[in-house]
């Protein structure tokens, strides 16, 4: 009769750090060094430890790793946007990096308008206990809640801020040279007469955007004419309004430049409407390459904003401890992450 092997099943719950440390042939304070993300641990320690936590399927335990310092594994991500498609890429760009090391995030709204804007990241900050705060604009350039953050110690990276660039870790795009960029092909096109929509005045980057356009029709020679500007707000109603305005002019542009996709979305809507052709009638461009101008006809051609990238950048930096020891020794950290001009079929030269 064959002789039969009793192996004794272990769940996944009772893996241990030992059993992790046990597979990787290093001691558990090597495993917690790694798992913590800490410095001074070798790239092939660091990497076998990591296929040890993958092949048994380690979990670590928040509340126990909690208990053992003074860290809560928690990253807190805040924001006050109209766009939802950037919320979500930042939520995802900074929930994969935190996952990596271990980490949970917890996103809280904020009003960035309101007079207790800071009171409503104070439960944040000191009833969860987060590690760190990502702030996305406008909240970046929030004064009340950056001087909340300072006085609690709390580090923080900002997203994109507009104003003291040096005071904290921040990540950014040149969203300067993209409006530049973006002016430029349409001008090499062959467009003259190009409308532009605005961004929300609240967020910095709008005014950069701006700007940009600006400089590249200067420079081509063509000033600046106030009817072919709108102002919008980042969202797909404020394109459709911006899209009227610039339409009915009886001199048209011949291409709409919006700050944002969701406007420029708008504007082809509007276009649509009063039966123009896009793009052989109108050529129309966006900034964010969200999923929508992808999937949208003709798909748009826009600027690829690294949303998803600057929010994980945001979280390493908090999660390293790079945002603390800046905060120490009052050291700025300023990351900028490049930029990509996306053409699609939204874009063609203007008719003659």
């Amino acid at each position: 009769m064959p002789t039969v092997r009793r192996v004794k099943a272990t769940s996944v719950a009772a893996i241990t750090i030992n059993d992790v440390a046990d597979r990787a042939g290093v001691s558990i304070k090597t495993v917690s060094r790694v798992l913590n993300n800490e410095a001074n641990v070798r790239p092939e320690t660091r990497e076998r430890v990591q296929e040890a936590v993958t092949a048994l399927g380690y979990r670590p335990n928040l509340s126990a790793r909690s208990l053992a310092g003074s860290r809560s594994f928690l990253i807190g991500l805040c924001f006050d946007n109209p766009n939802p498609a950037y919320v979500s890429e930042a939520q995802i760009g900074a929930i994969t990096r935190c996952r990596v090391s271990g980490y949970h995030l917890v996103v809280e709204p904020v009003d960035n308008r309101s007079e207790t804007a800071d009171s409503q990241l104070e439960a944040m900050v000191f009833n969860v206990r987060v590690d760190g705060v990502i702030i996305t604009p406008p909240v970046s350039d929030h004064p009340a809640i950056l001087a909340m953050l300072e006085a609690s110690r709390t580090p923080y990276v900002r997203i994109s801020p507009e104003r003291d660039r040096d005071r904290g870790p921040s990540v950014y795009m040149d969203d300067y040279k993209a409006a530049y960029d973006m002016t430029n092909y349409l001008l090499g096109l062959g467009h003259r007469r190009i409308g532009f929509v605005r961004g929300h005045p609240d967020h910095g980057s709008s005014y950069r955007r701006f700007d940009g356009f600006q400089a590249a029709m200067a420079d081509h020679g063509l000033p600046l004419q106030p009817d072919l500007l709108a102002q919008g707000y980042f969202t797909f109603q404020s394109g459709v309004q911006a899209g009227e305005h610039l339409l009915r002019h009886p001199e048209r542009p011949t291409a709409i430049f919006a700050a944002s996709d969701g406007m420029a979305l708008g504007v082809m809507s509007t276009a649509a409407r009063m039966g123009l052709s896009v793009p052989s009638d109108l050529s129309v461009a966006g900034f964010d390459d969200t999923p929508t101008a992808r999937v949208v006809w003709p798909p748009l051609t826009t600027v690829r904003q690294p949303i998803n990238e600057m929010a994980a950048a945001a979280a390493d930096i908090l999660i390293s401890g790079e945002a603390r020891r800046a905060m120490d020794d009052k050291l700025p950290i300023r990351r900028m992450l490049d930029f990509e001009l996306i053409v699609r079929q939204s874009c063609a030269p203007p008719k003659a």
